[in-house]
């Protein structure tokens, strides 16, 4: 499988300095040590003929005011953090051709460092701006552990950052043809893998079975389904789990019967099918930066047509 974009990494999270508060002020105080600041899920990018690259900025010119985060250390032991700011707005001070950008539009474009350090800071400022208050007592919390923990101000109680699994699956049949459907708030045309949150109490095939059920109609062979990889999702906290796995022949268990909420449409493509619709426009691909992309090549046997990229 080629690799996810929102998988890789180029930073040591070194989490063994998140309480040692005169390290970090050490590293923060150094000259290499550079910033990202985000605000809402985005930061600023510049573009170059390689693709787009982070603007990371020493810590001196920081904007001040922000909520701070550590995000470890390079093989060179550059440290990283992270300045989220309130309200969706990034400083305006920066000049030439920067501009803000999120995950969605350059996770695949930024190298495996700052692909990184920008999911890293996402993840952490979607957890923080949705957990300002404590669940145990309701008094507010604030961040502690170099951003990777909320202390309450009454009870003391510690928070930790939370991760939704979710299950995400590339079903085939006896034809080996592909499951695939159209969320109802798609455009026309679009179709993906299907997926879904985990519940409680509930084991990562048990989750890929029922979701399929439940989204499709159709049954799922349990002993089929196989891990393949994972990729962070936050938006807001998600990590999708990613799976293949056939369905059940007997019965009618190929049958589809949407649930006309999740899903308004579902059908089986041949490979044929899929690369004709998708030359036609008919079908819109899963977005490059999913993992449901990937899914989908591993059972293509290689990258979508070039043109069907978008």
């Amino acid at each position: 499988m080629p690799p996810l974009a929102l998988s890789r990494a180029g930073v040591d999270r070194a989490a063994e300095h998140r309480l040692d508060e005169p390290w970090l002020a050490a590293a923060w105080s150094h000259p290499a040590t550079r910033v990202l600041v985000i605000s809402e899920g985005k930061a600023f990018v510049v573009d170059t003929e390689r693709g787009s690259e982070l603007v990371l900025l020493p810590s001196f010119e920081a904007p001040e005011g922000g909520e701070r985060y550590f995000l470890g250390t390079d093989q060179d032991g550059v440290s990283y953090f992270a300045v989220a700011l309130a309200g969706g707005t990034l400083p305006g001070r920066l000049d030439g051709d920067a501009r803000p950008a999120g995950l969605r539009e350059v996770g695949a474009l930024l190298d495996d460092r700052q692909a990184g350090l920008l999911v890293h800071a996402v993840a952490l400022e979607n957890w923080h701006s949705s957990h300002r208050f404590c669940s145990r007592c309701g008094h507010a919390t604030g961040p502690a552990a170099a951003g990777h923990v909320r202390r309450c101000t009454s009870c003391a109680h510690e928070h930790y950052p939370r991760t939704d699994p979710a299950v995400i699956m590339l079903i085939t049949d006896g034809q080996d043809r592909a499951l695939l459907g159209r969320h109802s708030l798609w455009p026309e045309g679009r179709y993906s893998t299907l997926a879904g949150f985990v519940e409680p109490g509930e084991s990562l095939e048990q989750a890929v079975a029922r979701e399929v059920a439940e989204e499709a109609g159709v049954v799922v062979d349990l002993p089929t389904v196989r891990y393949v990889a994972s990729q962070p999702w936050p938006f807001p906290s998600s990590l999708m789990l990613g799976f293949l796995g056939s369905a059940d022949e007997r019965d009618g268990g190929t049958e589809i019967t949407v649930d006309g909420e999740e899903l308004s449409e579902a059908a089986w493509f041949t490979r044929e099918e899929l690369a004709a619709g998708m030359a036609s426009g008919a079908v819109l691909p899963p977005s490059g930066i999913s993992i449901a992309r990937r899914l989908v090549e591993l059972w293509y046997g290689g990258p979508l047509p070039e043109a069907a990229r978008w």
